[in-house]
C-alpha cells in the first residue's frame, strides 16, 4: 500500500516539474499570433515558461535553427499547388499626372491544395508580389514604345527584402528566401518560388494624349488579397486628344477602371492565347478581339470585346462619333494559372 502510494506521488511529482501544464488560453493566443502547429506552441510555451514574448523570441531562434534543416528535407517533395499573387503599386495616368504604370506577378508553390488556401500561405504571396513590383526598374527604352513585362530572376528577388503588403512602411526583417523558408516550418510543406514578372513606366508628367493603364484580376480570390488560382495583368492604351481633361472627371475614372477590370476578367474568363487572331489559335475565340465582351455591364455586354472598345471610346468622349475607330487598344497582357509550365 504504502509502496503504491509512493510511487503515484513519485509519478505526479514528476509530471509536475518535467511538463508544466501550459492554459489552452495561452496556446491559442500564442498560435493567433503565429500560426504555429499547437505541439510547438505548447513547446515555445513551455520552455519561457508561459510567456507570450519569451516564447515569441524562442519561436524565432527555433526557426532559425531549425528552419534549413526541415526545408533540406522536404525539398525533393514536388509543389504543383499554390497560388498567383497581383499586385498594382501604380495603375496609370489619373487625375494630375500620368503617374506610369508599376505592378509585378508571382507564383508560389506548395504541395497541397489545403496549404495554398491557408491564409498564412496567401499573406507571404501576396508580400512576395508586393516586394516583385516595389524593386523592379524600368527597362531602358529609347524607341518610345510601350512598355513590357519582364522576367525577374528568382534569385534576385528572393534575396530581396520581404516588404510586407499592409504595412509597407515596416523595414523587412528577413528576406524572400528565409520567409520562406519559415513558413516551410510553419506548413510542414516544400514551399518554392516558381515565377515572377513585373511591368515598370516611370514618369511623373501631366498626362498627354497617349497614356498607359492596367487592368488586372484573381480568379478565385481567397482572405480578401489579390491570390488566387488564375491571375492575369492587361496593359492598355488610351489615345486622345481630350484625354488630360477627362482622367480629371471622376465618372470617367470609375466608368475607366470598370472597363479595366473587365479586360482583365474577360481574358481569365475565356481560353485567351492572344489579343488579335494569330496562327496558334485553334479556334476565333481565343483572340480577346474576337470574343463576347460577356464581363463588361450594360449597353456593351455581349458585342465582340473589338466592336465594344470602338463603342466605349465613342460614348465616353474619347473618339467622335464622325472619327470612328477605337481610342482603346489592349497592347499585352499576362496570364498565369497554378501550375501550367511557365512560359
Amino acid at each position: 500500500m504504502f509502496r503504491r502510494q509512493f510511487c503515484v506521488a513519485q509519478r505526479r511529482a514528476y509530471t509536475t516539474t518535467a511538463t508544466p501544464k501550459i492554459p489552452l488560453a495561452l496556446v491559442a493566443d500564442l498560435r493567433k499570433k503565429t500560426q504555429v502547429s499547437i505541439n510547438k506552441a505548447r513547446e515555445a510555451l513551455t520552455h519561457s515558461n508561459g510567456d507570450i514574448a519569451g516564447a515569441l523570441e524562442w519561436l524565432r531562434n527555433d526557426l532559425v535553427t531549425t528552419g534549413a534543416s526541415k526545408a533540406a528535407k522536404v525539398a525533393c517533395r514536388h509543389t504543383k499547388e499554390g497560388l498567383i499573387g497581383v499586385s498594382v503599386l501604380s495603375q496609370g495616368a489619373g487625375l494630375t499626372t500620368a503617374g506610369g504604370v508599376r505592378a509585378a506577378m508571382i507564383e508560389l508553390n506548395c504541395e497541397t491544395d489545403f496549404v495554398g488556401r491557408n491564409e498564412l500561405f496567401g499573406r507571404l504571396a501576396m508580400d512576395i508580389a508586393h516586394t516583385a513590383a516595389f524593386i523592379s526598374e524600368a527597362k531602358s527604352n529609347d524607341t518610345q514604345e510601350l512598355p513590357s513585362f519582364a522576367a525577374i530572376p528568382l534569385n534576385e528577388l528572393g534575396e530581396a527584402p520581404l516588404l510586407s503588403h499592409t504595412n509597407p512602411g515596416v523595414s523587412p526583417v528577413g528576406t524572400v528566401f528565409s520567409a520562406i523558408r519559415d513558413t516551410i516550418v510553419k506548413v510542414g510543406e516544400n514551399i518554392t518560388l516558381g515565377r515572377a514578372s513585373a511591368i515598370v513606366e516611370e514618369t511623373s508628367v501631366t498626362p498627354p494624349n497617349n497614356v498607359c493603364r492596367l487592368g488586372s484580376y484573381v480568379h478565385g480570390a481567397l482572405h480578401n488579397i489579390s491570390c488566387g488560382r488564375i491571375g492575369t495583368l492587361a496593359l492598355i492604351n488610351l489615345r486622345s486628344e481630350h484625354l488630360s481633361q477627362l482622367l480629371r472627371q471622376e465618372d470617367f475614372r470609375k466608368e475607366l477602371a470598370t472597363l479595366e477590370r473587365s479586360i482583365a476578367r474577360q481574358i481569365v474568363g475565356f481560353d485567351t492565347l492572344s489579343i488579335r487572331p494569330a496562327l496558334q489559335n485553334e479556334v476565333e475565340e481565343q483572340a480577346l478581339y474576337r470574343q463576347p465582351f460577356i464581363t463588361l455591364p450594360g449597353e456593351f455586354n455581349g458585342l465582340v470585346v473589338e466592336e465594344a472598345l470602338q463603342k466605349w471610346s465613342t460614348n465616353y468622349g474619347l473618339a467622335s462619333a464622325e472619327g470612328g475607330g477605337s481610342c482603346i487598344d489592349v497592347v499585352r497582357y499576362l496570364k498565369w494559372r497554378v501550375g501550367e509550365t511557365a512560359d
